[in-house]
């Protein structure tokens, strides 16, 4: 079992960046599948960013892609996701989540733990 906690939200202007952060609790937090997701008020928690064992592979979401960048620290048990050229649709719950598995994972569904979330606020 695996716990998770995120960091580094907060209000940043359009243009901007910010780095978010996962902590992860375990021992075995090389061999879970990262992934990072979004959601807004009313919304469906919509993928973001993937990375898989080892930082084998990653996938981005086409909104993301060449502004954010997810990576891991294996022997920090940490995940980050880079954002910059941040837009006001980037604004939403950012979670962390984590999968016991070798390969990429793209659904919340794929996902058995979740962290609680930090808020990222991006004005125009």
């Amino acid at each position: 079992q695996v716990q998770l906690v995120e960091s580094g939200g907060g209000l940043m202007q359009a243009g901007g960046s910010l780095r978010l952060s996962c902590a992860a609790s375990g021992r075995t937090f090389s061999l879970y599948a990262m992934g990072w997701f979004r959601q807004t008020p009313g919304e469906e928690r919509k993928f973001v960013a993937a990375i898989a064992r080892s930082a084998a592979g990653t996938y981005y979401a086409d909104s993301v892609k060449g502004r954010f960048t997810i990576s891991r620290d294996d022997a920090k048990n940490t995940v980050d996701l880079q954002m910059k050229g941040l837009r006001p649709e980037d604004t939403a719950v950012y979670y962390c989540a984590a999968d016991f598995t070798s390969g990429l994972r793209l659904r919340p569904s794929d996902y058995d733990y979740w962290g609680q979330g930090t808020q990222v606020t991006v004005s125009s």
